[in-house]
């Protein structure tokens, strides 16, 4: 995903639109330079991994600065890292003297959350997770169902075909179902769990909801045994939309929880014989 179009040198601007969007980017900054160089220090350079806003000058070494700033994005464990550069024979450059580039790179958000409906909880539950590391897609097919401000880390899409929008879910994502329609329900459960690679399939509704849609899925052939429904903490017994996005909000937390665990690297254990 690139950019949302901003001014050349507007790095602060593309940076806001990377983080609010959960696109990974790093920022290139000169710290200082030597001699004679292409920009002077301070000039900063926003790269993502297809494109950049801002310049450090052009030539081999914006080349070279380009590729570290990709390769930290790469890399999830990377951290700001410093590096000078000789501008001589080296880098086809002949201005003589030396740049020192900080790069800082930015992570792209860690799981991006689907919500299918703009309905009352729909939008309780994007405020539930605004200011969190996770990218939100807010998908309706009617326009006048969304809120006049959403927040930075959401995205709203009109997609009239609503179904058709299964398609754009990431890998690993996850999605909840509801939409005003129990038949939309239907397709899009049935779309999503077909994909057999997300993290998450919730639908809102009650349990004999669940019950009338295991039979019509079983019917289609659909393995609906990762279906969540219902959705929330089943502690929170409360009806209200906003309470029903702080349990659904909880329940997302803990399933992305359990994926950090899942991936982190397990410590290899050595059996040790202790003395007789």
């Amino acid at each position: 995903m690139t950019l949302l179009p901003v001014p050349s040198e507007d790095w602060l601007g593309a940076l806001a639109n990377a983080r609010a969007h959960g696109i990974g980017a790093t920022l290139v900054t000169i710290l200082e330079t030597e001699g004679s160089a292409p920009r002077e220090g301070g000039t900063k350079m926003l790269v993502t991994a297809d494109g950049q806003t801002g310049s450090i000058g052009g030539g081999h070494l914006e080349l070279k600065a380009l590729e570290k700033a990709r390769a930290l994005l790469a890399d999830t464990t990377a951290r700001p890292h410093i590096e000078r550069y000789a501008l001589g024979p080296s880098l086809g450059q002949c201005c003589g003297g030396s740049v020192t580039l900080l790069f800082e790179p930015f992570a792209a958000a860690a799981w991006n959350v689907w919500i299918f409906g703009a309905g009352h909880v729909g939008k309780a539950l994007v405020h539930q997770l605004a200011g969190l590391p996770l990218r939100v897609v807010l998908a309706d097919a009617r326009p006048a169902q969304f809120p006049d401000a959403l927040p930075a880390n959401c995205t709203k899409l009109v997609e009239s075909v609503l179904e058709d929008a299964v398609k754009d879910v990431q890998p690993g994502a996850a999605a909840l179902v509801m939409t005003h329609s129990h038949d939309l329900d239907l397709m899009l459960v049935e779309r999503l769990l077909r994909r057999g690679d997300l993290s998450y399939v919730g639908l809102i509704g009650s349990a004999s909801k669940r019950k009338r849609f295991e039979a019509r899925l079983s019917a289609k052939g659909v393995d609906w045994k990762d279906l969540v429904c219902p959705i929330g903490l089943p502690t929170i017994d409360d009806n209200h939309p906003h309470a029903i996005a702080i349990g659904v909000a909880a329940q997302l937390l803990q399933v992305r929880a359990a994926r950090i665990a899942a991936a982190r690297p397990q410590p290899e254990l050595t059996a040790v014989r202790l003395p007789r």
